[in-house]
């Protein structure tokens, strides 16, 4: 059985990355992209769909674990009866293909070791032809092949490779694995694996570059790392999280594929990376989003493929049961054809936020966006699915036309700012939408028997993304029907203070999905925000520090958190959640550092 949540680490190399268990077993591995298939599956499945674990034969006293630094190297420490055993997990920067290391150091005494290694292609359907050769062996079963080096010898035993070897004090044994198309000739043996110490300098040198210098740094450098180890370098995309179906409730069906880039965190990522220091980083995610979305605007997307891909069809892998039985798990994601309206609001919001920091000078940005913005003339009374994906009827979602509204908004503003022409008469049409959207959601977005703003038009329930108005400059958070909302998703949608996104249990069940999910990260993080911009101050701060303590003992994050079971949810770690984190930490230590696209100031 997999793991908990929160009981995994992640080792990247800004191309795909792996998830590591407290117990040394490396439980999820796609190469040699984060959504290629898996040739490490056991986090959805059993053993039998693919793991390798490193650890003491015997039993073990206790776990510690850290990553060394401010880098992606982790660091397990192994405490049994015979003595202690420290295992150092990391992948290398800027290999051709993906590599991981794993260095058994022994710290005292004498402890016996165990290897085991299943390799499992394709989502732990496909059993390899393993050959066992000099130095280690070499798995081949498709497309993919993996190669692993080490002076431990190795041996078959039930379709499982294993290895016994003890550790003395200050003794070093390396193993190393590297995955190729099985098509090209095989790699060498390496005479001397990337040290450790060589790509934790790598890591390090990049959270050195990071000019936040609030309270909270710690989680705000490990929120931007985790961010750069989620990102695909060569396009600059960022992937919502490094895995697929992770449950939102255990045993549900609530399961998705997250190994994609949303363009809902667009503007949220550029503000995250330039706010800390990043630029270069937010220029990589901006040409992405510019190509990513380019084309017909009535064409755009919610989510790409890490290169820009729109094919993302989604399928079930009926042999794994999901996590702890959590099925179906799923990979492609057929939101990625549903119609958003909030997507165009967050494409002029990232291109006014690209030109405010000088990422863009109103070349092939502006055109693209004039484009869109001609599109949503003529499409933004229409209904759509929601911030949400909700896959059920498209209705009219209070977030999707504020979103429509900057859109429009951040048009006029760069045509007013950046003297930015080029636009005939638009610009005046733009105005006059602009204050056709803000009219139309301030009449039927507000329920005046509630005395609230309503998740669609003509219903009665909430929902967190409310809580995005005043971030996006819609309405002041001091407005009275902001502060009505923001307390009634305090008293309607929190659980143990933390915020869900909507009730998935009330009689609307407007997403059609049986079963519950657990608090959503992000938008207990906008609350923070809300309270913070209200003046609740000291509320918004020992909220804010209830979220961090969420995180597991690296500081990771998933999507959701169960209160009651006190457990993490959802993919892992989760980009969303940490950007989230980023922000908020910025908004209360009020860093004078410029705006969010025109949003609320920070």
């Amino acid at each position: 059985m997999a793991s908990p949540i929160e009981d995994y680490g992640i080792i990247g190399d800004t191309h795909t990355a792996a998830l590591v268990g407290r117990d040394g077993s490396i439980d999820w591995l796609c190469a040699p992209r984060f959504d290629s298939a898996a040739c490490f599956a056991s986090l959805l499945g059993t053993g039998e769909h693919g793991y390798w674990r490193v650890a003491p034969a015997g039993p073990v006293r206790a776990i510690r674990r850290q990553y060394r630094g401010d880098s992606m190297v982790l660091e397990t420490e192994f405490e049994t009866d015979e003595g202690s055993v420290r295992l150092i997990d990391w992948m290398p920067v800027g290999t051709d293909f993906p590599v991981i290391e794993r260095l058994v150091e022994g710290v005292r005494g004498q402890v016996a070791m165990r290897m085991e290694l299943v390799i499992r292609f394709d989502y732990g359907s496909v059993v390899p032809w393993v050959q066992h050769v000099d130095q280690g062996l070499v798995a081949m079963g498709g497309p993919d092949a993996l190669y692993l080096w080490t002076p431990v010898g190795a041996r078959g035993e039930n379709k499982t490779t294993v290895a016994e070897f003890v550790v003395d004090e200050s003794q070093r044994v390396p193993f190393t694995l590297t995955w190729r198309p099985s098509h090209n000739d095989p790699p060498p043996p390496p005479s001397e694996p990337v040290s450790f110490e060589q790509t934790e300098r790598w890591w390090q040198d990049w959270a050195d570059r990071c000019t936040y210098q609030g309270p909270w740094r710690d989680a705000v450098v490990r929120s931007l790392l985790t961010l750069k180890a989620l990102t695909y370098a060569p396009t600059g995309g960022i992937v919502a999280a490094a895995t697929t179906s992770l449950p939102e409730e255990v045993g549900g069906v609530r399961n998705w594929d997250y190994r994609f880039c949303w363009l809902r965190d667009a503007s949220l990522t550029l503000y995250a990376f330039l706010a800390t220091g990043y630029g270069s980083e937010a220029v990589d995610f901006w040409y992405w989003l510019l190509r990513a979305a380019a084309g017909d605007p009535a064409k755009v997307q919610i989510m790409y493929g890490p290169s820009g891909e729109r094919r993302l069809t989604e399928l079930e892998l009926p042999w794994l049961d999901g996590y702890e039985g959590s099925s179906p798990v799923r990979i492609g994601n057929a939101a990625s054809d549903q119609y958003q309206l909030d997507v165009y609001g967050e494409i002029a919001d990232a291109m006014y936020l690209a030109m405010e920091a000088g990422l863009d000078d109103g070349g092939p940005g502006w055109d693209q966006a004039i484009e869109v913005l001609d599109f949503l003339e003529t499409v933004w009374q229409e209904p759509d699915e929601g911030i949400w994906e909700i896959r059920g009827p498209r209705r009219q979602f209070t977030h999707s036309k504020v979103m429509a509204w900057v859109a429009m908004d951040r048009a006029v503003r760069t045509v007013e700012e950046f003297n930015h022409l080029g636009v005939g008469g638009r610009v005046e049409r733009w105005r006059k939408v602009r204050d056709e959207i803000k009219a139309d959601v301030l009449t039927n977005g507000w329920n005046a028997d509630r005395g609230t703003f309503t998740q669609s038009y003509g219903s009665d329930r909430l929902d967190a993304s409310l809580l995005l108005l005043p971030l996006v400059g819609f309405l002041p958070a001091t407005d009275p029907r902001m502060k009505a909302t923001v307390e009634a998703i305090e008293k309607e949608l929190c659980r143990d203070g933390f915020v869900l996104r909507y009730d998935t249990q009330d009689s609307e069940n407007v997403d059609g999905l049986p079963g519950d999910e657990g608090v959503f990260l992000a938008c207990s993080f906008w609350l923070v925000d809300n309270l913070a911009l209200i003046g609740r101050t000291d509320e918004a701060t020992a909220l804010f520090e209830r979220l961090l303590a969420l995180g597991n003992d690296l500081g990771l994050m998933s999507e959701e958190y169960e209160p009651a079971a006190k457990r993490q949810l959802g993919n892992f770690p989760q980009a969303f959640s940490h950007l989230s984190l980023i922000t908020s930490a910025c908004r209360l230590a009020d860093l004078k550092v410029g705006t969010r696209g025109g949003r609320a100031s920070m």
